[in-house]
């Protein structure tokens, strides 16, 4: 495979400088445990679907994106149907995407700012390349003990809230709104006042890159080592937007009685105004989740660092970045 499909002196997984190496020593830590991973994958396109069409009823992995498990073997990623250490998304083949060999770049690129700019909890994730060239995400389990690979408790807000396509229909995931999540929230998190802000600051997120499929089912609880439960790290990550620019801004609904703002009834968009309500149906202290908008503003210019450094195509990187722009904007109005 040709060198010139990496970032230059980049790391395929935080997309740090390196000297012409694929992975940062950060990356080799925290996203490889330690090893050296070859970025180029020894199966093909092909061999995943085969393997996926084979495997796809033992593997439990949650969505409808075409993902299978890998694990590390002498420094090669090979697929496995059990302890996996690790999630792999190639290019999807929904032809109606636009930008469809962009999706594994914006994927990665999102959840590098989510992590590097919006101090959001992320798993370690990356790039690597089929033989012919096409890339694929790669994703570090965080449902997984990576000493044991027993296989750790996490709940979605679908499971935690009993929602089914028999008790919700086959929208069962988008029937809700977050205000609703952060209802549930409350109810199994003895550090809610904590737990609250992290899941604002993630639905700001969100909202700030486009992202129109934060569902219940992309939002999880994990144990703690006290036996209380938190968000676990986010994932599913990425501007919507960008392949879908018709699709609604935001997967839910912000409240839970159909209420509308002043705001969102004159502008017909979410803004400022409605986050600062929504904060408040939260229960939060209304200066930190001000705090939490304003930041936004200074979001734009810190997300383009890591954009224009990324696999994104050039047309994906722009039109990402518009993205971008446009709902900082809409975030700050009236905050």
């Amino acid at each position: 495979m040709s060198q010139s499909l990496y970032p230059e002196n980049r790391c395929l997984s935080t997309l740090r400088e390196t000297r012409g190496e694929p992975w940062s020593r950060g990356a080799i830590t925290n996203l490889w445990d330690g090893r050296k991973v070859a970025p180029i994958l020894e199966f093909d396109l092909p061999a995943f679907h085969r393997f996926r069409g084979d495997h796809s009823d033992r593997i439990s992995i949650s969505g409808v994106q075409e993902k299978v498990s890998v694990r590390i073997e002498r420094g090669r990623l090979v697929l496995t149907e059990s302890d996996g250490q690790y999630i792999l998304k190639p290019i999807p083949s929904l032809p109606s995407l636009e930008l469809r060999e962009d999706v594994p770049a914006n994927e990665h690129v999102s959840m590098q700012i989510a992590g590097q700019v919006f101090g959001i909890d992320v798993p370690p994730c990356g790039i690597v390349f089929f033989p012919d060239g096409a890339p694929a995400y790669i994703v570090k389990r965080f449902d997984r003990d990576p000493k044991t690979g027993v296989k750790r408790s996490q709940e979605d807000f679908c499971q935690l809230s009993n929602r089914t396509r028999d008790t919700h229909g086959k929208n069962y995931k988008y029937d809700g709104s977050y205000e609703e999540i952060g209802q549930i929230l409350k109810r199994y998190c003895g550090a809610y006042t904590i737990e609250i802000e992290k899941l604002f600051r993630l639905i700001v997120f969100n909202y700030a890159i486009g992202n129109g499929d934060a569902h219940f089912k992309n939002f999880s609880l994990v144990p703690t080592p006290m036996g209380d439960f938190v968000l676990s790290p986010a994932y599913d990550l990425l501007s919507t937007n960008l392949h879908l620019p018709t699709e609604s801004s935001t997967a839910l609904d912000f409240f839970a009685d159909d209420f509308e703002t002043d705001a969102y009834r004159e502008n017909g968009f979410y803004s400022g105004a409605d986050f600062l309500e929504l904060a408040k149906r939260f229960g939060m202290k209304l200066d930190r989740a001000e705090k939490i908008l304003r930041s936004v503003e200074e979001f734009p210019e810190k997300a383009e660092a890591l954009v224009r450094v990324s696999l994104l195509s050039d047309v994906g990187r722009e039109r990402y970045l518009k993205i971008v722009q446009d709902r900082a904007r809409a975030v700050l109005l009236g905050v």
